[in-house]
């Protein structure tokens, strides 16, 4: 018998959801386009661009968990029309669709972030990501298919890469004793969200009927400013913590070869200002389970660790992305 959950996507939020998943005894399938291999999950190739192929690995699926994405500066462009199949496929399979989500459709904020914080972002991937939403919450309201949004920050944890700005290249270099970078102002509070909880979020959203219809920010331990953040780790890597803050032009620079780098200019807002993120109401209805950050970061340090000595040992990385097409995921911020 095919499995019920799908999840698109192999990258950290993906397999997040699907340890998630395996702890409730449930094998799902995990979708991309190279049939990536994930430990406890059925791997099927498929380009979910093309709308024949999506419906094709989305039917017979009762819940399909969303953490895909394109390029970081392919968005204005991909992550519409991706968004777009998977909800046609999820539909004529008749699915809830539960989508990973970040908080670039905010904008600027004061004070702590609410989920009832209007969708007013002004950048070119805010507004991107705003405009997805309201899609899925009309696909919704008129009943085309059932949906349910769960919002995470900058995540971080085991086979976090590159992508994000708290990934394997910010631990590796605390852990080495050597300079982590950072972008904005490293004593501004900032909320970072634990990859597993992120996961486990996603799940319980899928769980629970009365959370569908609605975006909703995930549990994230307390918030710290990004120097105590890395104080802490590095405490606990037992080394000493050390930060090289990386400007506006020097992001420029680094874009002119990388464009990631380029299109990270537009949010360094959030890392600006206090970017606290508030998931009391989530709390309220499914309970709080973020991981405590000290046993969050402990976690990290050790795969960090742990994946140090596979390269050192000639062994191949593993693979961290999230979708069709490679995506760091300060990308998906959820994802």
């Amino acid at each position: 018998m095919p499995t019920t959950h799908i999840v698109l996507g192999a990258g950290p939020v993906g397999r997040a959801v699907v340890a998630a998943l395996v702890a409730r005894g449930i094998e799902p399938a995990v979708v991309t386009r190279s049939a990536t291999a994930v430990p406890g999950a059925i791997s099927r190739p498929a380009d979910l661009t093309d709308p024949a192929q999506a419906t094709a690995a989305l039917g017979g699926a009762d819940v399909v968990f969303q953490s895909a994405s394109p390029a970081y500066h392919r968005w204005p462009d991909q992550f519409p029309v991706l968004q777009a199949r998977t909800v046609d496929a999820a539909a004529s399979a008749g699915a809830l669709l539960v989508v990973a989500e970040n908080l670039y459709g905010y904008g600027t904020a004061t004070g702590p972030l609410t989920q009832d914080f209007p969708l007013m972002a002004a950048t070119r991937k805010g507004a991107v990501r705003a405009q997805m939403w309201r899609d899925l919450e009309a696909a919704h309201r008129t009943g085309r298919l059932r949906v349910v949004a769960g919002r995470a920050s900058d995540f971080f944890g085991p086979g976090v890469g590159g992508g994000s700005v708290v990934g394997e290249r910010f631990f590796g270099a605390l852990v080495n004793g050597k300079a982590a970078d950072v972008t904005g102002d490293p004593d501004r509070l900032h909320t970072y969200t634990y990859i597993a909880d992120f996961g486990e979020a996603l799940v319980r959203l899928s769980e629970a009927p009365r959370t569908w219809g609605r975006a909703w920010h995930v549990p994230s331990a307390p918030t710290v400013s990004t120097r105590a953040f890395a104080e802490r780790a590095a405490a606990i890597a037992g080394t000493q913590p050390k930060l090289r803050h990386l400007a506006r032009w020097q992001l420029r620079l680094a874009g002119m070869v990388a464009p990631a780098a380029r299109e990270m200019v537009e949010m360094l807002y959030e890392f600006e200002q206090d970017w606290v993120v508030d998931h009391s109401a989530y709390s309220a209805v499914l309970g709080d389970h973020a991981t405590p950050l000290d046993a969050a970061l402990a976690a990290t340090v050790a795969s960090q660790r742990a994946r140090a000595g596979r390269a050192t040992a000639g062994a191949a990385p593993q693979d961290s992305t999230d979708g069709p097409g490679s995506t760091p995921h300060r990308v998906n911020e959820s994802a």
